[in-house]
């Protein structure tokens, strides 16, 4: 099954030339999958999810792409899913599917720094690596396909603004790449949904809701204050603020103005967790740090993470 769902990778421009003065979300899946001769006996549905820009990306789409995806990998006759979406929040989309799924099938995302209308269009090599990875045997879970790599839900993130490899996973490392519509395994892949079903419980909380519960994203840094902090306490009447995750400097510190600002919002019950503003790297715990690690997940993740737990609470 091929999700669309908008993005960069289903945008047009004006001129050939333009690869930034684009709309996204303007071309339909199914007429973006018919460009694409390589596609031609591919065994492909297509299914149009949402047709927006991903800075845009929000819990409507998230909730109707879980449920879609669920019930697609419930076919047996359905091997894999891929989906097509915006670079600016892709990795928080294949973060909280495969936080909500854990799918033992693959679950490919798939995108383009071009629209489709550039002259050298990245979207349909990128879309035809991402058949070859749905389709290799040792697929598992949710991957990001953007540049001949395959990357892993957890670690990835988008480290450039113009680039067409614009993707890293850090410390880890890519999966796999694409070489000539065959996949070539660096390490082992991310194998939680082998021996574990669908987590049906998360998933029923979440696809119930009416809105995340707020978590917010402070950076710490030179000269920094408390001031955000209390004036997010401040407006709590109006959306109850349920957590903050704040982006450290270098391995996990934060300003000493900030950390008193988020002790107070921890003692009004607010949920504090720390990750790093770095793009490499973890936080490593150690006794001195001042609020509970994120595990290792950047900051964006790290909020999603948050959110979901909260909706246990």
């Amino acid at each position: 099954m091929l999700l669309g769902t908008g993005g960069t990778i289903a945008g047009r421009a004006a001129e050939a030339a333009d690869n930034v003065g684009y709309v996204a979300g303007q071309v339909d899946v199914a007429e973006f999958v018919a460009a694409v001769p390589a596609l031609d006996e591919a065994p492909l549905d297509v299914e149009q999810i949402a047709q927006i820009d991903s800075k845009d990306m929000g819990l409507g789409v998230w909730q109707a792409l879980v449920r879609r995806i669920a019930a697609h990998l419930e076919r047996q006759e359905v091997k894999a899913v891929i989906v097509t979406h915006g670079t600016d929040t892709i990795e928080e989309t294949a973060f909280l599917l495969q936080s909500l799924l854990r799918p033992a099938k693959p679950v490919v995302l798939t995108c383009a720094m071009r629209p489709s209308t550039a002259l050298m269009p990245d979207g349909p090599q990128n879309l035809s690596d991402a058949v070859v990875v749905a389709r290799y045997e040792g697929a598992v879970g949710v991957v990001v396909v953007c540049a001949g790599q395959v990357h892993g839900a957890r670690d990835v993130a988008k480290v450039h603004t113009y680039r067409l490899d614009a993707f890293d996973s850090g410390d880890a490392g890519p999966l796999a790449c694409v070489e000539e519509g065959r996949v070539r395994a660096f390490r082992n892949w991310d194998s939680a949904g082998e021996d574990r079903p669908f987590d049906t419980k998360a998933r029923a909380r979440f696809l119930a809701i009416k809105e995340l519960p707020r978590v917010e994203l402070i950076t710490s840094h030179a000269d920094a204050d408390g001031s955000l902090v209390r004036g997010l306490l401040a407006l709590r009447h109006e959306r109850p603020l349920r957590g903050i995750v704040v982006a450290g400097t270098g391995n996990g510190t934060v300003h000493s103005a900030l950390t008193k600002a988020l002790n107070d919002a921890q003692a009004q019950g607010v949920r504090v967790r720390l990750t790093s503003r770095c793009v490499n790297g973890r936080v490593v715990p150690h006794p001195g740090l001042a609020f509970e690690d994120a595990g290792g997940l950047s900051p964006v993740k790290a909020r999603l993470a948050l959110a979901l737990d909260l909706l246990e609470v």
